[in-house]
């Protein structure tokens, strides 16, 4: 954290180490040695007496969620394991919805002031946000028992007088105008506001709180937090309790330098009735093979060995899509359950055989996983005008846009390729019911005629 009132700086970790097994559980370090060799390792406080202090015994861990939406996103799935991980190895998790700092916003990473959410709505998101966070981690009992907190239990009751005097005190204001995040703000057009200033006094005061209440010795987060949580690190050693430590992942980018999350278009959510898990499934496997390997090691549970060993296969025929597969069956697994991964499997099939090789199941298996529209028999009997048909599909956005993808070569109905003037009708008709229409090699929507 940069400013001179601060001790703390930026420690980017470097170089690689002995892989560990993450679902054995671990004594003393070797969480770190996992973390690293995964490359989930950005920033520290003090990354040796960090291991010195997980030497000594199990330590309790905390990470928080903003519960700006109803749901989570895949950008939320490196912290989660994050702590999961940590459970793993051995330690106490604290998974924090941020039901007080919600009602401000975080102002890193936009460029103006958040719309302030109401309670109902807060209250709301919070809920749905405690449910998918549930998920994740082992709240069962034992020594490694997993807690569940929302910041809003030790925030709301404080008086602004004494929250000034206990936390705003020790906090200076070359302090805060140092951090990244506040400092873009106060450069821009738009300046930042009192409230959303104040929004790394609130983190800093959580941390202050569950180091005091539950002896919580490390915040862990997204690189993008580094201000935030090293905030909370200088205000429990200013108030004079014992040295706590800090900790970020690498915000997960894809191979063209995008990251995933709700604000910058890649949604791709961890609630079902916001991408299905067919929808989930498919995007993971649809990612470039530049990407397999880094997100199996940071975006699953599977051992590093394991990973290594499919990433051989995976190169020696990278056609196979060995590794997207993999990575979607676990990912999903993961976010959905075993279940749900299975069906996902199972609908996605093997597209690479044509789609009238394909059974009734595996047909049936698609409805409504991947888009589709209900069309009466009577409408196909006299042929349905396929540009038409891809207009009121939404496969094409116009008839104009229809015409073009199809002199494009781009249209396909059950994977032949259209050439125009087509018409769909009953004899399109796989196992009686169903009709593929494809655009370019991924988009696809099934047709399905009501028995």
């Amino acid at each position: 954290m940069a400013g001179s009132d601060s001790k703390w700086t930026r420690r980017p970790t470097r170089g690689k180490v002995t892989a560990v097994t993450a679902q054995a559980k671990g004594t003393g370090d070797e969480i770190l040695d996992d973390l690293i060799t995964r490359g989930l390792v950005h920033d520290h406080t003090d990354l040796d007496q960090l291991r010195d202090r997980l030497r000594e015994g199990p330590i309790t861990v905390y990470a928080g969620f903003d519960p700006s939406g109803d749901t989570l996103h895949v950008g939320n799935l490196v912290p989660l394991l994050l702590l999961r991980r940590f459970q793993l190895f051995g330690h106490r998790p604290i998974a924090l919805a941020g039901g007080a700092t919600g009602m401000i916003g975080d102002p890193g990473g936009r460029s103006e002031e958040r719309t302030l959410l109401d309670t109902e709505t807060l209250d709301r998101n919070v809920v749905a946000i405690k449910s998918q966070l549930e998920r994740f981690l082992d709240f069962s009992g034992g020594p490694t028992q997993a807690r569940l907190v929302d910041n809003r239990q030790w925030t709301e009751p404080i008086g602004v007088l004494d929250f000034l005097r206990e936390v705003g005190k020790h906090v200076t204001v070359n302090q805060m105008l140092a951090k990244e995040s506040i400092r873009t703000r106060v450069d821009s057009d738009h300046g930042i506001s009192y409230t959303e200033f104040s929004y790394m006094l609130l983190q800093a005061n959580d941390y202050w709180w569950l180091h005091e209440q539950y002896d919580c010795e490390l915040q862990v987060g997204g690189s993008d937090q580094w201000g935030n949580i090293t905030a909370g690190v200088d205000l429990i050693r200013r108030k004079g309790a014992a040295p706590v430590h800090a900790l970020t992942v690498p915000l997960v980018t894809r191979s063209d330098g995008k990251k995933f999350g709700k604000s910058t278009g890649a949604d791709v959510w961890l609630a079902a009735e916001r991408t299905s898990p067919y929808q989930f499934f498919q995007y993971w496997m649809n990612v470039d093979d530049r990407d397999v390997e880094r997100f199996l090691l940071q975006l699953t549970l599977l051992p590093v060995e394991t990973v290594r060993s499919i990433m051989t296969e995976h190169v020696a025929a990278p056609e196979r899509r060995l590794g997207q597969r993999a990575l979607a069956e676990a990912v999903t697994s993961l976010v959905h359950g075993a279940a749900a991964a299975v069906e996902a499997d199972r609908a996605s099939g093997d597209f690479t055989r044509p789609v009238e090789e394909r059974s009734e199941d595996e047909l049936a298996a698609l409805v409504d996983e991947i888009p589709t529209t209900r069309v009466e028999r009577s409408a196909l009997d006299g042929g349905y005008d396929l540009v038409q048909l891809l207009v009121d599909t939404g496969v094409a956005s116009s008839k104009g846009d229809a015409r073009r993808a199809i002199e494009q070569r781009g249209i396909y109905v059950n994977d032949t390729q259209a050439d125009g003037g087509e018409r769909v009708t009953t004899s399109d008709l796989l196992h009686d019911r169903y009709v593929m229409l494809r655009r370019g090699k991924k988009r696809r929507h099934v047709i399905v005629v009501p028995r």
